[in-house]
C-alpha cells in the first residue's frame, strides 16, 4: 500500500536548502544507501500497523481484557490508517515531504512508546488510532523515491522501496510473535519505536528537502478527492473491489492469533507470527502479476487475484473436518494462496488507477487506499465479532463471500461506465 507514482508531484532538492525547479529532473541515480533507507523507513513504518496482530492473544491475557476488545486494536490502527491517508496524503503536494516523513515519525515513535507502556486497553486503543495515523509516512517516503530517482532508474527504486514496505507488511507479525513469546508484548512496542527512531535520525540527515508544485488550499485538495471519486467510474469499480477482498484479508489476519491460541492448538504468539513467512511467500510472488498484467491487461488480473481470494478462503472453511496438524498446514497454504491473490488485485488495481489521470495520480491513489483500509478495518471488526460468536467457520465464511464479491464486480462489466471513466 502506496501512492507509488506521484512523481511529477513534487520537486527535490539536491542537497538542503537549496531548491530546484519543480520540473527538473534529477541528473544521477540515486545512492544505493539512500534508496535503501527509504525501503527500511516504508517497511518499518507500515509494519507498525501488524505487530499486535499476533500476539492478541497473550496481550489480551495480560492486560484483563476480552478477545472483543483487543480485536479493535488492529480495527483502529487500519482505520487511523485510513484517515491518515485521507487527511494528510495531499498534503504531500502542498508542503515539504522531508518534513511531513519526520513529523510523522515523531508521531509514531511517541505513539509506540505510549501502547509500551499502556496500563489499559483503553490507553492500546487509543493508541492504536495513533499509530495508524502516523505510519502513513509510507505513503510519503514511496513517492519521495520516485520524486529523487531519473526516469530512466524511477521504476527501480520505486519496486525496491515498494519490496521493503511489502515486507514490512509481512515479516512484522514474524518478528512481533517470536519478541512477544520471549521478551513481552510490551517490548514489542519499544523495539518499533526505537527503529522508527533510528529512522528519523537517518532520513534527517540524508534525505533533501523537497519544494510544493500546488497553492491550493488544505480544503481545497480535499475537495478534489471527491472530484476524481465522482468524476471516474473505474476508481470507483477498483476501489470497491480492492476494499472488499481486504475485508477478508484483515478478518484472517486479526483473528488468527487468538484462534491458534484456543483449543485445540494452543500455540502463543511466535507461532501465529510464523504464518507471515507464508504469506510472504505468496506476496512475494505478486511480480507475476504485474507482467501478467502487461500481457493480458490488468483487468484479467484483478479478476485473477478476487478468484484466487475465494477459493484459498473457501478452501479454509474445510478446516474443522481436518486434524489439528492438517489444519495447520491448511491455514499456511492458504495463507500463501490469498495473499498472493490479494497483491496481484493491488498491483492490478493501481495499474488502472494511475492510469485514468496522470496529472492526479497522488490523489487517485489516496483515494483508492482509503477504501483499501476502510475494508481493513471493517474485516478485522467483523472477524473479531464472528469469532467470537460463532467460531473460525464464520470468519472464513466472510472471507469467502467478500472475495466472491469482489469478482462479480470486476466482471460486472457496464460500457456506460467503462465510458464515462
Amino acid at each position: 500500500m502506496s501512492v507509488m507514482q506521484q512523481a511529477d508531484s513534487t520537486a527535490a532538492l539536491p542537497a538542503p536548502p537549496a531548491a530546484v525547479a519543480p520540473d527538473a529532473t534529477p541528473a544521477s541515480a540515486l545512492p544505493p544507501s539512500l534508496v535503501l533507507l527509504l525501503a527500511a523507513g516504508a517497511g518499518l513504518s507500515v509494519a507498525s500497523l501488524y505487530y499486535s496482530q499476533p500476539m492478541l492473544g497473550v496481550l489480551g491475557a495480560d492486560i484483563g481484557a476480552s478477545p472483543r476488545s483487543v480485536g479493535l486494536m488492529p480495527t483502529l490502527t487500519q482505520l487511523g490508517y485510513a484517515l491518515g491517508i485521507l487527511l494528510l496524503a495531499p498534503l504531500g503536494d502542498r508542503l515539504d515531504r522531508r518534513s511531513i516523513i519526520l513529523a510523522k515519525a515523531a508521531v509514531l515513535a511517541l505513539a509506540l512508546l505510549l501502547a509500551a507502556s499502556a496500563p489499559s486497553i483503553g490507553v492500546l486503543l487509543a493508541a492504536s488510532l495513533l499509530i495508524g495515523l502516523s505510519a502513513t509516512m509510507a505513503q510519503d517516503i514511496v513517492p519521495a523515491a520516485a520524486t529523487l530517482a531519473p526516469v530512466a532508474h524511477r521504476g527501480k527504486a520505486v519496486g525496491t522501496v515498494m519490496t521493503g514496505l511489502l515486507l514490512g507488511i509481512l515479516l512484522s507479525r514474524v518478528v512481533s510473535g517470536f519478541t512477544a513469546e520471549h521478551f513481552g508484548w510490551r517490548a514489542v512496542f519499544c523495539a518499533a519505536a526505537a527503529s522508527i527512531a533510528l529512522v528519523a535520525a537517518a532520513i534527517w540527515r540524508g534525505l533533501p528537502r523537497f519544494r510544493p508544485t500546488t497553492e491550493l488550499g488544505y480544503g481545497a485538495l480535499l475537495r478534489s478527492l471527491d472530484t476524481l471519486w465522482r468524476r471516474h467510474g473505474a476508481l470507483r469499480r477498483a476501489t470497491l473491489a480492492q476494499a472488499l477482498v481486504s475485508v477478508g484479508f484483515s478478518a484472517f489476519w486479526s483473528t488468527l492469533a487468538v484462534m491458534l491460541h484456543a483449543a485445540p492448538f494452543h500455540l502463543g504468539s511466535a507461532a501465529a507470527g510464523a504464518f507471515g513467512l507464508a504469506g510472504a511467500a505468496g506476496a512475494l510472488a505478486a511480480p507475476i502479476a504485474g507482467r501478467a498484467a502487461d500481457r493480458r491487461g490488468p483487468e484479467f488480473v484483478t479478476r485473477l487475484g478476487a478468484a484466487l481470494v475465494m477459493a484459498s478462503f473457501a478452501a479454509l472453511s474445510l478446516a474443522p473436518l481436518l486434524s489439528p496438524h492438517a489444519q495447520l498446514w491448511l491455514l499456511a497454504g492458504g495463507a500463501i494462496g490469498f495473499d498472493l491473490g490479494v497483491q496481484a488485485s493491488l498491483i492490478a488495481h493501481q495499474t488502472i488507477v494511475y492510469g485514468i489521470e496522470p496529472a492526479a495520480r497522488s490523489r487517485l491513489n489516496a483515494v483508492l487506499f482509503v477504501g483499501v483500509f476502510i475494508g481493513m478495518a471493517l474485516g478485522a471488526t467483523l472477524g473479531s465479532l464472528l469469532l467470537a460468536q460463532w467460531g473460525w467457520i464464520a470468519v472464513t465464511a466472510l472471507a469467502t463471500a467478500t472475495g466472491l464479491a469482489a469478482l462479480v464486480v470486476r466482471a460486472w462489466n457496464n460500457p456506460a461506465a467503462a465510458a464515462r471513466a
